[in-house]
Parts: C-alpha cells; structure tokens; sequence
C-alpha cells in the first residue's frame, strides 16, 4: 500500500503505546483530557471495525502506571505487553505481537512522542512497513519536541493522520449500516462540535 492509499479495516492493526497516567502527567504538548478523549476514541474505532490492537506498556509497576481505565474498558480482552525497552519493535514479545497480525499498515499512537512513539515507527519504517501517526493522540513533553518527532517521523516516511480522519476513512460512506452506529456513537462522545452535529440532526429527523 502507498502513502496516498485510502486504508481499510483490512490493511491495518492499531498500535497504542504507554497510554498510562504516569506518562500523561508528563504530555504537556497538549490538552490531557483531549490526548485521553482521542486515544480512547482511536481504540473505539479499532473495535468497530474489527482492527487488531496492540497495547504496549512500561514502568507500570513502578512510575506509569497500568493502562489508563478507560482504554481497559474499551479494551477488556486485549492484554498490555509490559516491556523494558524504549522501542516497542526491539522487545520481542510486542514485536512478535504486531508480527501475528499479518497487517503491514500500522497505526500508532501514544506517549511520549519523542521516543516510545517515535522508535518503534521509524523501526517498523526500516522493516518495510506503512506506518501511520494519529498525530491528536500522541503527547510529547513539550510542543516543539512533540513536533519534532512528528516532522523526523514524517521525514522518514511516516503519514501523519488523526483519529477522526482515520474513522472516518474507514467508513467513507455512511451508507455501510454495519458500522454506522458505531462510527456515529464515537464522533458523538469524541468529536466536538461535529459530535453535537450529529446528534443535533438526529433530533430534527427524529424529534424526540
């Protein structure tokens, strides 16, 4: 698949990477509330269209923490990988995990940018794989380096995207039944004046 290909659920598997409230603490290139909002809405989106998810996390036991609980809520069944490394792709077990899923479309994103987002798409990069940043649910210490690394990322060869624009490529038609309410249910919860929209259009077509 190219850079300008339009994905399906079919190409694809979701990365999360620390998505722990140890690491949020330090995110301060954007709103916290909204970098959760949209990880929990990307990991929605995964569910909806039936795309793997990787979870990886670190330092749990020690300084970040488990898996921030509303992604466990979305997320029940799927186990976060604990590793020591920085880089997801030179632990093998999360490695081995994003191997089993056969994809070569990945989609990550993740705490902090700088490194534990950034090492593992430049490997997976290096590996020959599409790789794509959901750039609204990745957090970096600061705005410039949070920039940075999404600049070096895109440099490298990495698509910049973000969590709405990736649901709503997936969808594309509102028409597809199968996934309407999902996709529409997630907007709503996640997307902001567009979710309110939503809801708002529902009320004129179906007066409550």
């Amino acid at each position: 698949m190219t850079a300008h290909a339009l994905l399906t659920p079919q190409d694809c598997a979701v990365i999360l990477v620390d998505e722990q409230a140890g690491l949020a603490f330090a995110a301060g290139s954007s709103d916290r509330q909204a970098l959760r909002s949209h990880a929990v809405a990307l990991a929605r989106t995964a569910r909806a269209f039936e795309i793997p998810v990787i979870v990886s996390t670190s330092a749990s036991k020690v300084y970040s923490g488990p898996l921030m609980p509303p992604l466990r809520q979305v997320l029940p069944d799927v186990a976060p990988i604990e590793r020591r490394n920085m880089n997801l792709w030179e632990d093998e077990p999360a490695r081995a995990a994003v191997l089993a899923t056969g994809r070569k479309t990945l989609v990550i994103a993740g705490l902090l940018t700088e490194a534990c987002v950034s090492f593992p798409a430049l490997s997976a990069l290096s590996a020959g794989y599409d790789v794509r940043i959901v750039a609204d649910a990745c957090g970096g210490l600061t705005q410039d380096s949070h920039q940075a690394a999404l600049r070096r990322l895109e440099q490298a060869g990495a698509v910049m995207t973000s969590w709405l624009q990736f649901l709503l490529e997936l969808q594309r038609d509102w028409t597809r039944h199968e996934t309407y309410e999902a996709a529409r249910a997630i907007i709503v919860d996640h997307g902001g004046g567009y979710g309110i929209g939503l809801d708002y259009a529902r009320d004129m077509i179906h007066p409550a």
